[in-house]
């Protein structure tokens, strides 16, 4: 098991944590990590685009020039795609972009995320997290005393709603509870901070 130093909002050392094997210590398979970020990133796409098809076009209907005797190149309606106001070629049209992934591989791909955090010694474990009103400035305060740039803050309890509200605005920092972790925001932020609520929370559901 890997041993992490626990750290208070000040930066302070206060301890040291193990961490399970079975989550921060697993064999890392990338094409799993690949497969979850690719899908990660296609179920969130609306796939709400549509455009008018030749077809769908309002009116075109008649023969603008008659077919022969003019100069002119044929053309059979104002509406085909060359015209201005026609219809668009291969016109895109709403689809479900979403990829289905196999909840073991889902839960796999964010274990081998979470032990690349470990491997290279980019994970934060606080011993608590707490903010008593919803204010960017005290978070700002705990940002700059862990020494953090781009962070990805897992909470869970009942202070969390403080913790994101008064993080909202600073660039570089997101924050997420535990039931929302996913393998593209773990590999997206630099450093990965977690509270030892959270952590336990972590190791019961993954485990």
């Amino acid at each position: 098991m890997a041993n992490v130093a626990v750290l208070n909002m000040n930066g302070q050392e206060v301890g040291q944590i193990e961490l399970s094997d079975a989550i921060f210590g697993v064999e890392v398979k990338g094409h799993l990590m690949h497969s979850a970020v690719v899908a990660h990133l296609a179920n969130r796409r609306q796939g709400t685009q549509s455009a008018k098809t030749r077809a769908e076009v309002r009116g075109g209907g008649r023969k603008p020039w008659r077919q022969k005797g003019t100069g002119r190149a044929r053309q059979g309606s104002i509406r085909s795609p060359q015209w201005t106001g026609g219809g668009v070629v291969f016109a895109p049209k709403p689809r479900d972009y979403s990829i289905k992934l196999n909840r073991k591989e889902r839960q796999m791909a964010l274990k081998c995320a979470l032990t690349t955090k470990v491997t290279n010694k980019n994970i934060i474990v606080l011993d608590e997290l707490v903010l008593p009103e919803i204010k960017t400035k005290a978070m700002v305060k705990v940002v700059d005393a862990l020494n953090i740039k781009k962070a990805l803050i897992v909470t869970d309890g009942d202070s969390s709603r403080n913790i994101m509200l008064s993080s909202n605005n600073i660039q570089g920092i997101k924050t997420s509870a535990v039931n929302n972790l996913n393998t593209y925001d773990v590999l997206k932020y630099e450093t990965f901070v977690v509270t030892k609520e959270a952590l336990s929370k972590i190791e019961e559901v993954y485990a």
